[in-house]
């Protein structure tokens, strides 16, 4: 046939061919002959040779046994050699179309020559089990699929593979790699695309991921790098901007150790085994785009989850064993989602949280501490450990917000995601570029343990926090604050939400920061303060929600602008230097109650309820009580204002109002100062119960309130009403009975 080359052919005519079929990337050579893309003649799995450049071809060696029915590259040889050419290109001629027969020409061509020109003198051109090339140092060129079982024990190859194939990784002991690998699966096999949108403001699309290209079999370990800046297997074709997209993607089955001091990104991970980064490695695992790995991720020492270039979703990994810092950010206008939960078993490791501009991350799962030392199963015995300190303090975890938009829960939980106090955790609000965020999104009750604050690490009260935060209006979401918080920056109740500072018992009061310029509270929710031993002094507080004191210590109010009700129902509720003029009812629901208006700038109430003993304290001087159009004299020794009556008690600079019966909805619509005994008026006796839970709701809900009364005045009329009906018809059937029939 025109223009191939006998037995002894020129090396030229060889190199001609391969410009030829080496024109796209899916059809490029390998060491061994042509790729599995360009049609390469099949031979024996596990056949490999090392190729000797100008070596006689008499010189090489026999190939490997086959499988009957197969042909390999050492047959096309000995035809060749045997001065049979014609057999081989009769076969080809026999071909359907034409571009075989070119092919089988360049094959026969190839078969004394290729091998010389493109494997370097150390290089193994193998598929099939490569382990005994692995364990001798040989470099590899890959021309298929090609395993290491890894025999017990660790060995470290200080070899090259390259080529186009993929690598398993199996049996029972640790291969370390020393130097970078740059294989690629053949280029039939990749589908993968990688788009960079963003303009200006760039980022990373990874879209219909390639399989892996490397693969760890349960059992066996795969370390990428010995404490240097080589070591890993990739291909890096993208340009991406940032850091370098891997090409190569990994299932890890078994154990990945990443011993790297560099920014490194694994392509896709998947599986089910555990990725392990030793402490002070001080490389960084860069993870972006959606890995589908389930297994567990052990960072000593630092990774980037998503990027300003880059976002990433790890939506069924078992949990981040973080004994570093784990680093999350997110591209302009993105909302980055983790889900696990993080264990700490270090002491000093944190979540640092950066966001751009538009973008939010959210965080659905808790950081809890790991008492359990092994590293594919990271859990706690007992979640009391996360409240009190262990030895060396290896419970100590935080979190650091960054100028950031950061979101615990996503509304379908009511696990917190910082469980402690502040000996055993912290959180910084940090504003970088911008004020940081926080939002507590659950939907059932948890509880803050420990302050918010802007210091650097473990020292968080060093500084006051600059951001501000949100109580999610989520059915459910009940947040109770059982720590001094120390942020500068607005609270944010929305509606169907509630936000309690102090947990009601001895030892967990809780408080807001009032000494900032953006101190302030928004209330569209209710706020609940039941602090025990700690005064509580809020912020100026708007909106259209509640506020409730049920706790024993006193809370005061100093500026007071929302509309919602007002419930004293343990304790005392000071108002000084402002009133709740604005609120549309006040209720005092327990016997405990004190509503002390003494410094108020307003005494007017527009509703007011009360149950017998609870407490209304005035200013000395003031001379009448107005409950909505109702001004009711103060000059004897009881009153009667908004259904209820009241004893006066007048002591130094104040007056002393004390309920002698409950409000009442049948209560005179006059008020009066009268000298009527106790007892003698204001209607029903009162109902000594306290605030039940859902405390700042309607008024209807309030023990003791008008409202109860009001329904068992009605129940009454009706029971006495329907007896009326029943008692005329039995008299009207009875006249209607004794009347005579007439006849037919």
């Amino acid at each position: 046939m025109p223009g191939v080359p006998r037995n002894g052919g020129a090396i030229a005519s060889a190199s001609e061919s391969s410009a030829t079929l080496s024109s796209g990337p899916s059809r490029s050579l390998t060491g061994s002959g042509v790729s599995p893309s360009a049609g390469r003649l099949p031979r024996s799995p596990g056949h490999a040779r090392v190729a000797r450049p100008h070596a006689p071809l008499s010189r090489l060696g026999k190939p490997a046994r086959r499988p009957p029915g197969r042909a390999s590259v050492g047959t096309t040889r000995r035809l060749r050699s045997s001065g049979a050419p014609a057999s081989a290109l009769q076969k080809a001629l026999s071909m359907k179309r034409s571009w075989h027969a070119l092919l089988a020409s360049a094959v026969v061509a190839a078969t004394t020559t290729m091998p010389l020109a493109l494997a370097p003198a150390s290089a193994v051109a193998a598929d099939g089990d490569i382990t005994s090339s692995i364990l001798s140092n040989s470099d590899v060129v890959l021309g298929g699929n090609a395993v290491v079982n890894v025999p017990p024990g660790t060995h470290t190859y200080s070899g090259v593979i390259s080529g186009q194939g993929s690598l398993r990784i199996s049996g029972t002991g640790t291969l370390i790699l020393t130097k970078d690998s740059t294989f690629t699966l053949p280029g039939s096999q990749q589908g993968q695309s990688v788009s960079i949108p963003g303009g200006n403001h760039p980022y990373v699309v990874v879209s219909n991921p390639d399989r892996p290209a490397i693969t760890v079999d349960a059992g066996a370990t795969l370390q990428y790098g010995n404490g240097g800046t080589t070591g890993l297997i990739g291909a890096f074709p993208y340009n991406s901007p940032g850091y370098q997209q891997n090409q190569d993607n990994i299932r890890v089955d078994g154990t990945l150790n990443l011993s790297l001091t560099r920014l490194f990104n694994l392509g896709t991970i998947s599986g089910s085994g555990t990725i392990v980064q030793p402490r002070n490695m001080w490389g960084t695992l860069q993870l972006c785009g959606s890995s589908p790995f389930s297994g567990v991720l052990d960072i000593g020492t630092g990774a980037n989850y998503a990027g300003t270039t880059c976002a990433a979703d790890l939506p069924n990994a078992k949990a981040v064993l973080n004994r570093g810092s784990w680093i999350i950010d997110t591209p302009l206008n993105h909302t980055v989602v983790q889900r696990q939960n993080f264990y700490s078993r270090e002491y000093g490791n944190d979540v640092n949280v950066h966001s751009r501009p538009g973008s939010k991350v959210i965080l659905t799962g808790t950081y809890s501490y790991s008492d359990n030392t092994g590293t594919t199963s990271p859990a706690l015995s007992n979640s009391n450990l996360n409240w009190v300190s262990v030895a060396h303090q290896l419970n100590k975890r935080g979190t650091n917000i960054e100028g950031a938009d950061v979101q615990w829960g996503d509304g379908t939980t009511h696990q917190i995601f910082m469980p402690g106090t502040a000996e055993t955790a912290y959180i910084n609000l940090h504003a970088n570029s911008q004020r940081s965020r926080l939002t507590f999104n659950y939907n059932g009750a948890v509880t803050l343990g420990l302050p918010i604050g802007g210091g650097k690490y473990h020292d968080t009260l060093a500084a006051p926090g600059a951001g501000d935060i949100v109580i999610a209006g989520t059915p459910g979401n009940d947040v109770t604050f059982a720590a001094a918080q120390f942020y500068d920056g607005s609270t944010t109740i929305q509606p169907g939400a509630r936000l309690r500072l102090g947990s009601g018992t001895a030892g967990a009061d809780g408080s807001l920061y009032t000494k900032g310029a953006l101190d302030a509270i928004s209330d569209n929710g209710s706020l609940i303060i039941q602090n025990v031993r700690t005064p509580a002094t809020l912020p100026a507080v708007s909106g259209s929600g509640s506020v409730t004191q049920n706790g024993t210590a006193t809370t005061t109010l100093t500026a007071a602008s929302y509309t919602g009700a007002t419930t004293v129902a343990n304790g005392t509720l000071a108002v000084v230097g402002a009133s709740l003029s604005s609120s549309s009812d006040v209720a005092l629901t327990g016997a405990s109650a004190v509503l002390d208006l003494g410094t108020a700038t307003s005494t007017k109430l527009r509703k007011l309820e009360v149950v017998t003993g609870a407490k209304i304290i005035l200013p000395g001087g003031i001379q009448s009580f107005t409950v909505g159009s109702q001004d009711a004299a103060l000059s004897g020794d009881t009153l009667s204002v908004g259904g209820a009556v009241f004893s006066v008690a007048r002591t130094a600079g104040h007056i002393e109002l004390t309920a002698l019966t409950a409000s009442t909805e049948s209560a005179s619509a006059s008020a009066s100062s009268t000298g009527v005994p106790a007892g003698q008026a204001g209607g029903s006796a009162s109902v000594g119960s306290t605030i039940s839970e859902t405390a700042g709701g309607s008024p209807g809900a309030r023990a003791g309130g008008a409202g109860w009364v009001t329904l068992a005045s009605a129940v009454a009329a009706l029971v006495a009403s329907a007896g009326v009906v029943a008692l005329v018809r039995r008299r009207m059937r009875g006249r209607i009975s004794r009347r005579p029939r007439r006849g037919r």
